[in-house]
This record gives structure tokens, C-alpha cells and sequence, in this order.
């Protein structure tokens, strides 16, 4: 029987009219203009509503080269559900207004036997908004193309979870039919955040606020998951998939493909000029095979 995810947010987060759907991904797509590579094997990409983060994302899902991927991988953090461990889902079907997303029950399986995961209740899949924002961006994408996912609720790990899960899943990474859609925003700032870290030598509040996140970007592209654990402790800087980011790093580490993190777009909601406003920051990412990497392995 046929366990469905419905698309939830539609209607509020974004459209739930298929056809006016199609036009705006069409369009931040074709405004993105980017050429899609079989090498990219994952983003990361922002999950806020379209209107505020649709066209960043659109830097990411325009990497993807549909052709031989047949299942990905969705991590994806929790906001209203606490668990310290990964979650997976129930749902045999992920619903989106352009067309559904069968989740791949093998894997799900094969993950469950670990004994490392529990399972979410669909209640608790329908109310989080993290993967689902994706999942338009992959409809489109892979339209035309059979493709599974994977969807995988990401919970309040610590650093040793971390590295569990990232171990636990590498071996995936080095099937290259498998593709990664890592879900995070960048910094969430303003008193309504309780978080207003200001150096004030950038200048304006905005500019600390983007030299900040930018610092966050290059320590994930060099895909170093302590350092990046150093710098979220040191600046608390709010990004709100850092759980997603860092077991993603630790999977980069321990599979045997070389991959590159690198960011390709960086949005703010609103700039912020004063301690009254708040801005959530958005950035995209894509992760390449490393060809000249690769050339190291094998030396």
C-alpha cells in the first residue's frame, strides 16, 4: 500500500499550481544559465520559501545532469522535531504539484538494519519543511528520467553522530548513480533569531553578516568537518544545517572519490542596517568529482 508524503508547504511556501510552478523554476533555472556536469554528484542548496530563496537555489539544481543518477539522497535538518539521531521516512511516495518522487524502500531498509536510524511518523515528515523545498527543484530536474530518493530527517547529532553517519553513508558517495541534496540557510540574524553578532569593521551590519557566512563557506569547501565544527563554536553562527553539513563532510572524507565543495551563489533576504532588522542568508553549492584528485588516489 502506498504510504504518501503530501506536498505539504504547498500553496503557502510555494505554489501549489503546477503550471505556475513550472514557470518559475523554469525561470531561475534559465536566469542561472549553468551548464549541467555528470561530475557534480551533490549540492547544497537553501529550503526557505520561493520567493525568498527560489532563484539561489536555482545555482545549485542547474548543476545537475539528470542522465545517469537514479537515486538521491536527501539530508535534511530538523526544526520541530528533537531526536539526537537520523531519521528515516515511512512515506513510500514524496508528493510535489509536478510529480511524485518514489522513495527508494531498499535503501531505506538496508539504513534501517543498521540499527543507527529510527523512523519518523508521517506527521512529523508532513510538518518539516527542509526536504521538501527541494523536492520541485528535483521534479523538474530529473523530469523525464526514472529517479528514487532517500530522504533522511538529520537530528541534533553530536560530533560523534556526526561522524557515525557520515562513515555509515561514504560508501554511497562512490556510486555514481547516487546524488546528494544537502538542505541548509545560512545565517539566521536579528533579536527575533536571538543572534546579532556585528564585527563592526566590515561596515555595514549586512557586510558582517556576509563576511561571516563567506568565512562559513570557504572552511566547508575545504571539507574539513572539524573546522568547520571550530568555527560554528567560536562564532554561533546560525545555519541552521550544519547538522546535514557536517555529516556530508565526513562522507566526502571517508569515500574513496575525491569530491570539491564549492559555493557558487550567496543571497541575503533583506540587508540588514540596523540591530531592529533580521535577514536569513542563503547559499548555493555545488560538489564535484576532483579529476586532479582522483590523479593522487591512484598515484
Amino acid at each position: 500500500m502506498e504510504r504518501v508524503r503530501r506536498a505539504s508547504h504547498a500553496g503557502s511556501w510555494y505554489t501549489n499550481n503546477a503550471r505556475k510552478l513550472e514557470e518559475e523554476l523554469n525561470g531561475w533555472l534559465g536566469a542561472a544559465g549553468l551548464t549541467k556536469s555528470p561530475d557534480v554528484r551533490a549540492v547544497i542548496a537553501p529550503h526557505a520559501g520561493y520567493s525568498y530563496s527560489g532563484r539561489c537555489a536555482a545555482y545549485a539544481f542547474g548543476n545537475i545532469d539528470p542522465t545517469s543518477i537514479s537515486r538521491v539522497f536527501l539530508l535534511g535538518p530538523s526544526h520541530h522535531y528533537y531526536t539526537p539521531k537520523c531519521a528515516l521516512t515511512r512515506a513510500s511516495v514524496y508528493c510535489t504539484p509536478i510529480g511524485d518522487l518514489p522513495v527508494d524502500q531498499e535503501v531505506i531498509e538496508e539504513l534501517s538494519a543498521t540499527g543507527k536510524f529510527e523512523f519518523m511518523d508521517l506527521s512529523v515528515d508532513e510538518a518539516e519543511h527542509s526536504m521538501e523545498m527541494h523536492l520541485p527543484y528535483l521534479a523538474k530536474v530529473f523530469q523525464g528520467h526514472t529517479v528514487k530518493v532517500v530522504p533522511i530527517l538529520v537530528g541534533a547529532l553530536s560530533s560523534q553522530s556526526e561522524a557515525m553517519y557520515g562513515q555509515l553513508l561514504s560508501k554511497y558517495v562512490d556510486d555514481p548513480k547516487n546524488f546528494f541534496s544537502v538542505s541548509s540557510d545560512f545565517c539566521h540574524w536579528g533579536s527575533r533569531f536571538s543572534y546579532t553578532y556585528y564585527e563592526k569593521k566590515h561596515g555595514a551590519i549586512h557586510k558582517s553578516i556576509e563576511a561571516l557566512d563567506r568565512m562559513g563557506m570557504e572552511i566547508i569547501e575545504t571539507g574539513d568537518p572539524v573546522a568547520f565544527k571550530e568555527y560554528l563554536q567560536e562564532y554561533e553562527n546560525t545555519i541552521c544545517g550544519r547538522h546535514p553539513i557536517s555529516v556530508f563532510l565526513h562522507m566526502l572524507k571517508h569515500c574513496s572519490t575525491k569530491i570539491k565543495i564549492g559555493f557558487v551563489r550567496y543571497e541575503q533576504s533583506s540587508q540588514c542596517k540596523n540591530m531592529r532588522d533580521s535577514s536569513v542568508s542563503y547559499a548555493s553549492a555545488a560538489a564535484k568529482v576532483d579529476a586532479s584528485g582522483e590523479e593522487e588516489k591512484q598515484d
